[in-house]
């Protein structure tokens, strides 16, 4: 099973795939992952992929958010039933969306910051898909032709900031993380069938499924394209279940040293320390 990963080794950003324990740099083949999406499917590459087999060790590596200083990355609220309601709402009849900054988010093992200026730091594990074939107005029928592949996701929220501004509250820089890598979407049969599981110090916060998601993947794409055109390199969140630490009695809120893990069934785990910021 290849995987494609964003990394830093000894010559700055690269991208390559995960082969076993190792990681086959690409970096010849193209400038990035997401100039690979835009020029055609990640399908040829994995013959390419097979024929090497000199790499760098998993374990030597920074790993960067999948798609750095990605164009958009465009995150669904509230699409699980049972957190729309532990927050406090009415279940959505129609895709609550807003927008994370590539600045808000880190790659894999990279320390996540909690700000000095918020006592109200909390998680949300989510899948995150990237966009592989651009197009508008895309049906549902032929939506998941469209992603390259799918990835975890920590849409890390501010919450006393989200209460006066979603836009403030779920931006603060290096507050999220995307990663660890992208799995191409040929290797998952159905995207709506998909344990997700959040941890905090390894304790299980969150576990539910993808199958119980208000609006489906499918749904969630002919919706988006529906009024922007979406780009090779477009990641979209799709929304987290119940069980967030604003939730909690008391509230669990991140706090520096805790250790965040979001797993997704097939996908991968996203691994992440807190850290406050100095």
């Amino acid at each position: 099973m290849i995987k494609f990963v964003s990394y830093e080794f000894d010559k700055g950003i690269s991208f390559g795939a995960l082969k076993g324990d190792i990681i086959i740099d690409l970096s010849d083949i193209a400038q990035s992952l997401k100039d690979v999406l835009i020029r055609g499917p990640l399908d040829r590459l994995i013959d390419i992929v097979e024929s090497r087999s000199e790499g760098i060790d998993l374990n030597k590596v920074i790993f960067h958010q999948v798609i750095p200083n990605a164009s958009r990355v465009i995150c669904v609220g509230k699409n699980y039933k049972d957190h729309a309601i532990e927050m406090g709402g009415n279940i959505p009849k129609n895709i609550n969306l807003f927008i994370r900054t590539s600045q808000s988010l880190v790659g894999h093992k990279q320390s996540l910051i909690k700000s000095r200026v918020s006592s109200h730091y909390d998680y949300e594990g989510e899948l995150a898909l990237i966009i592989g074939k651009g197009g508008r107005h895309i049906s549902e029928k032929d939506a998941i032709k469209h992603i390259a592949g799918y990835s975890c996701f920590l849409d890390g929220s501010m919450r006393d900031f989200q209460n006066h501004s979603i836009t403030a509250g779920k931006n603060f820089d290096s507050s999220g993380s995307f990663g660890p890598w992208l799995l191409p979407s040929t290797y998952i049969t159905d995207p709506q069938d998909l344990k997700i599981i959040t941890r905090v110090n390894g304790n299980i916060v969150q576990r539910s499924s993808t199958k119980n998601m208000i609006f489906s993947i499918k749904k969630i794409i002919e919706y988006v394209s529906s009024f922007t055109f979406l780009n090779p390199g477009d990641v979209i969140s799709t929304g987290t279940p119940d069980g967030v630490g604003y939730a909690h009695t008391p509230p669990l809120w991140l706090k520096d040293g805790d250790l965040v893990e979001v797993e997704i069934e097939k996908v991968g785990i996203l691994s992440n320390y807190i850290k406050t910021e100095m």
